[in-house]
């Protein structure tokens, strides 16, 4: 069997990859669950965050409760640390991954309030540290997935164990109570019911005989004793003693906190008012109702398990009005049916056992509205004269709140009364006033109370029920008003009318210290504070000045008199002396405004002569913060302190506005601005220039970017160098950038001022560029627009031809002139409509447009003659309502002028037709197979039609370079055949053909039309060659070309007339299994290759037929 660590390794591996390689959750959550699991202690179990100190130093507490809670609080922090790992291993990280700020309020209080963080996301690769925050090294692109993944796997396994250690479902808390050693005292008792007392070994004795006399006598009730009833202070004393009692187990008693077996407070524990109604061990409370409800709502203590207690006033009330549930023990009404908390259902066992162990008097009843209690023979309520059986009324908080006067004297049921079992006086934790009303906030302050109390009951109509007499209730003399009430009475007219007039100056503009102060200041109670700060407190703020004026000046008479005697000047000075040092005073004189005076006065609490020193001082301090920002004349300080109303912010603006000035007048003039001037002494003035003109990144690319310009052997413009500094810092690739060599022209350009394009590496200037480009589209085909450098692409490819052609576009529209780049427009538009089967050429301008029509007649739009659609002759009238054959054949036999071109004019009408563009050539086919358009620059073989390509798409080919696969019936292989053989071939599959000339026509020379290459131009020319008898008037090429083409008009096979070479050779051209069978004769051989051929391989399905 594997040991723990191998276990624990294969664990962590398996649940690694599941992390990082997009694993599901389940399988994540099941390797964080094994590893937690394995019954190690977690220096053991954790190798990259060290989990026992970050456990030991995030818990502190007494207590185990103390201890969880701060456990708890690691917990969430851990939490966040898992989401920042799982960001990272996840493909699709967050935008900014790359940081992790310190002003994130859910980092704050998480991550940073825990210690050893920060640690866990250095692990991550956080560890460079910012000005706010975390972030991975520059040179770091990618974070280290498996590295993360390792680390964010003990994170979650860490809060898993620590999630099982607070909800107590750990499989091995041990190893953590080891360290913490808080996490041992757990609660001691048999039972949630239970506490536990320390005693000696007399009364330990006893209580365990009774302890199980008490089990034998019924199994329903607590385990403890009745006999023994101690007092509240013993039992918060054992509680006290706790740890004790569970080091000793021998000296422990276990006692029942039933109500009838243990004294407890009649009040709540906390609030001191309200009748104790549940018992909580463990937090060790006595707690009414309310105090119940708010206090376990905190989360930490929502699990406790608390017992309903009777108070001993209400038992006897309880005891015919209400029943105790079996399961809970809750104290339910008499009407009530299923309990209220666990909702069983009521026994009637129960109830009978209740019933005979309680009195079965019913002397009276409390009211459920106002909880007044009313004689057992009254049926409607002495207070609120509602039934008996009426619940109590829903509680409509209004506001402000309803606070009733306070009664001049007890009444039953109403604070006073001693026998009231519901006290409303309480004490408010703010002021201390005390309250007797019960309402929810206090009179004095206005403030909430601490625990919601119960809402003044309101007067319902009278019930239908008849109205029984109530009993006579005796008046009772009003108490005598003591001291402390009466302290509180007054404490509570002077805080209302404090809070009227506060609310009144807020009405006014006036703020509340203004107002207390005013008030203070005025004294008479007749007069308004507000009224009294319009009309008297400005001449107050005024004396004030003057004080300020007066103090400043007599200052200064005693430093010059203290100067003089030291001095020794003992003569009078003289006239002029003596105004020059009036003048000195009256420069030096502190002039305050109303608003400093104001502030000083609010500040001194209304004290006319503290408030002037108090200014005087403000001042003084303010003058010394202007000195030591560069600022030395006081008078000045003092002037601008004055205008700005005691601000040190706005003075400071109004002695920067005149040093601003300047640079005012330059930002708002409408001179340009200067260049900037490189050779300037002032280097950090350029800098600064350079960071505002071009928005350079940083100081330091500036001052990288001014020594580059600064290089003796340097030709760099100053724009170029600033845009290379703005995407690099490296000073030796910037030179780089700043000096490419264009492969045309050879000259040095910076890379901004380069082109290239999309298809290639190739970078050339733009000059050259443009020049390239102008020229292609003026003079070449469209298909030449390539790099001129590399010429690439090729763009034979249709779908290359697009996306090359859409960014060529962008580039062409911003170098190339506007009619340039318009027959640009003009060429490529014309390229895209070729490859539309409805576009035709006109035959006699060579313009191109669509035709939509059914006719075959077709009028250009250019020069406005008429064409065939099909045949592209020019149009007769005799080729109306005949076909193109028809009218070719009309034509040969009845046009003189056709007749005398004799078999020249027929190779010219049924020339080269481009299978790509259909552009038709009145040319004849010629030596070279080889043509190339001019429209589209596609390349074909012109006696089949098949295209030439350098990259050959059969898988058998062997042929490298420029080349074409023609069928067996292609000009390109009968060409070569004798015109005999030839005319063999047409009478065998009955064909007439011409052998003389027609009657008219020129012999002696051959007159058809032919291209040819005359100086690198190519021309078209008769063909001029020697005629030969019997040829038809024609040479002997262009006979043969005669011959084929009626060949292939009638789709012949020219294989029937193969020799045994030429058959061997086409089966291997085509493919064809040529083996021979052993002695088979020659005849049967060949003739099985023949059928083989002539089944298996068919005619060029390109080559031109119908001619």
């Amino acid at each position: 069997m594997a040991s723990l660590s191998e276990q624990l390794q294969e664990v962590r591996s398996h649940a690694e990859v599941c992390l990082y390689s997009g694993g599901t959750v389940v399988e994540v959550r099941a390797g964080v669950m094994a590893v937690a699991n394995l019954p190690l202690p977690p220096c053991s179990k954790y190798r990259h965050i060290a989990a026992e100190t970050m456990v030991i130093e995030n818990s502190f507490g007494s207590n185990r409760k103390e201890t969880l809670a701060s456990l708890q609080r690691l917990s969430t922090a851990l939490n966040i640390l898992e989401k920042y790992g799982c960001n990272l291993t996840n493909p699709n990280r967050p935008k900014y991954w790359r940081t992790v700020k310190h002003n994130n309020p859910v980092f704050r209080a998480t991550v940073d309030a825990i210690q050893g963080g920060r640690a866990v996301l250095c692990l991550y690769g956080y560890s460079n540290q910012q000005p706010d925050g975390l972030s991975f090294p520059d040179d770091v692109m990618e974070p280290d997935v498996g590295q993360v993944a390792s680390v964010t796997l003990e994170v979650m396994s860490l809060r898993m164990e620590l999630d099982m250690l607070i909800k107590e479902a750990h499989p091995h808390p041990e190893f953590y109570e080891r360290i913490i050693p808080t996490l041992r005292h757990k609660d001691v008792g048999l039972n949630t019911d239970a506490v536990v007392y320390p005693s000696s070994s007399s009364s330990s004795s006893s209580s365990s005989s009774s302890s199980s006399a008490g089990h034998r006598e019924g199994q329903a009730k607590s385990l403890g004793f009745s006999h023994h009833q101690h007092s509240s202070r013993e039992s918060n004393h054992c509680h006290r003693s706790l740890s004790s009692a569970h080091q000793s187990p021998k000296s422990i008693q276990v006692f029942s906190t039933s109500p009838s077996s243990t004294k407890h407070p009649e009040n709540c524990t906390i609030c001191r008012i309200f009748i104790v109604s549940t018992h909580c061990p463990s937090c060790v409370q006595w707690l009414c109702q309310e105090c119940d409800r708010q206090y376990h709502s905190y989360p930490e203590r929502s699990g406790h398990h608390r017992t309903s207690v009777t108070s001993s006033k209400n038992r006897k009330s309880h005891s015919s009005s209400s029943w105790h549930c079996l399961h809970c023990t809750k104290v339910n009404s008499v009407q009530d049916v299923l309990c209220e908390v666990c909702e069983h259902p009521r026994l009637a066992s129960v109830s009978s056992a209740v019933d005979e162990a309680q009195p079965a008097t019913n002397t009276e009843w409390r009211c459920k509205s106002c909880t007044v209690v009313n004689a057992a023979s009254s049926i409607l309520c002495e207070v609120c004269e509602r039934p008996r059986l009426a619940t109590r009324p829903p509680m409509t908080p209004t506001h402000p709140p309803i606070t009733p006067p306070r009664p001049p004297a007890p009444v039953m049921g109403m604070p006073g009364d001693p026998d009231s079992q519901v006290s409303y006086c309480w004490v408010c934790q703010f002021c201390t006033y005390l309250n007797y009303s019960p309402a929810t906030v206090c009179e004095m302050c206005d403030l909430a109370r601490p625990e919601p109390a119960p809402l003044p009951a309101r007067l319902c109509p009278p019930s239908p029920v008849r109205r029984v007499p109530a009993l006579s209730i005796k008046s009772k003399d009003p108490p005598p008003e003591d001291t402390d009430s009466r302290r509180q009475r007054l404490m509570k007219d002077d805080g209302l009318k404090l809070i009227q007039l506060i609310r009144d100056g807020e009405k006014k503009g006036v703020s509340p210290e203004e107002v207390y102060t005013g008030m203070r200041v005025a004294g008479d109670a007749s007069t308004l504070p507000c009224e009294w700060l319009k009309t008297e407190l400005p001449l107050l703020l005024d004396q004030i000045c003057i004080l300020v004026a007066s103090s400043s000046v007599h200052s200064i008479i005693d430093n010059n008199t203290t100067t003089e005697h030291t001095n020794g000047l003992c003569e009078s000075p003289s006239e002029d002396a003596g105004k020059e040092a009036d003048a000195g005073q009256e420069g030096s004189v502190v002039q305050l405004s109303r608003a400093e005076a104001k502030q000083a006065w609010l500040t001194a609490g209304g004290d006319t002569e503290r408030a002037a020193r108090q200014a005087l001082r403000n001042r003084h301090a303010k003058v010394k913060e202007l000195c030591s920002l560069g600022f030395d004349d006081e008078s000045q300080c003092h002037e601008v302190l004055r205008q700005s109303c005691g601000e040190v912010r706005g003075a400071l603006a109004l002695l920067q506005r005149p040093l601003l000035e300047p640079f005012h007048q330059r930002m708002w003039s409408d001179k340009p601005e200067p260049p900037i001037d490189i050779h300037h002494p002032d280097k950090q003035r350029i800098c600064r220039r350079l960071l505002a003109v071009y928005n350079l990144p940083s100081w330091g690319r500036c001052e990288l970017a001014l020594s580059l310009l600064l290089e003796r052997s340097a030709p760099y413009c100053l724009e170029d160098v600033v845009q290379a500094v703005q995407e690099s810092h490296d000073r030796e690739f910037i030179k780089r950038v700043l000096a490419k060599e264009c492969p045309i022209c050879l000259s040095v350009f910076p890379h901004n001022k380069m082109q290239s394009l999309t298809s290639c590496q190739c970078s050339v200037c733009c000059g050259c560029f443009q020049q390239h480009f102008t020229i292609a589209v003026r003079d070449k085909h469209i298909r030449d627009m390539v790099c001129p450098v590399c010429w690439e692409p090729d763009i034979n490819d249709p779908e290359h031809l697009n996306s090359y052609f859409s960014t060529l576009d962008i580039q062409l529209r911003e170098c190339l002139e506007p009619e340039v780049y318009e027959l640009f427009h003009k060429k490529l538009t014309e390229q895209a409509l070729i490859k539309d089967p409805k576009f035709l050429w006109c035959s006699h301008c060579s313009y191109g447009f669509i035709y939509d029509g059914d006719q075959l007649k077709v009028t250009c739009f250019q020069c406005r003659n008429s064409f065939c659609a099909q045949c592209k002759k020019t149009w007769e009238s005799q080729h109306a309502g005949l076909s193109c054959e028809q009218y070719q054949s009309w034509k040969r036999e009845n046009d003189p002028q056709y007749q005398r071109q004799g078999l020249a004019g027929y190779l010219r009408d049924n020339g080269i037709t481009c299978p790509n563009c259909r552009f038709q050539y009145a040319l004849s086919k010629g030596g070279c197979m080889h043509f190339c358009c001019s429209q589209c620059r596609y390349q074909f073989c012109s006696g089949c039609n098949n295209p030439f390509h350098t990259t050959c798409a059969v898988d058998q080919c062997s042929v490298s370079g420029l080349h074409a696969h023609h069928p067996r019936d292609c000009l390109f292989y009968l060409r070569d055949w004798e015109p005999g053989r030839l005319q063999a071939l047409l009478q065998n599959n009955v064909v007439a053909f011409n052998t003389n000339p027609p009657p008219g026509t020129q012999t002696g020379l051959c007159g058809v039309i032919e291209q040819k290459d005359e100086g690198g131009q190519q021309s078209d020319s008769a063909c001029g060659a020697q005629t030969q008898p019997g040829h038809a008037g024609l040479c002997e090429k262009h006979y043969r070309e005669y011959l084929v083409s009626l060949i292939n008009g009638h789709s012949i096979d020219p294989a029937p007339l193969f020799n045994a070479n030429e058959l061997v050779l086409a089966c291997r051209r085509y493919q064809v299994e040529d083996t021979r069978g052993d002695g088979q004769d020659d005849f049967t051989y060949y003739s099985r290759l023949l059928e083989k051929l002539m089944n298996e391989v068919p005619l060029g399905d390109k080559v031109p037929r119908k001619k």
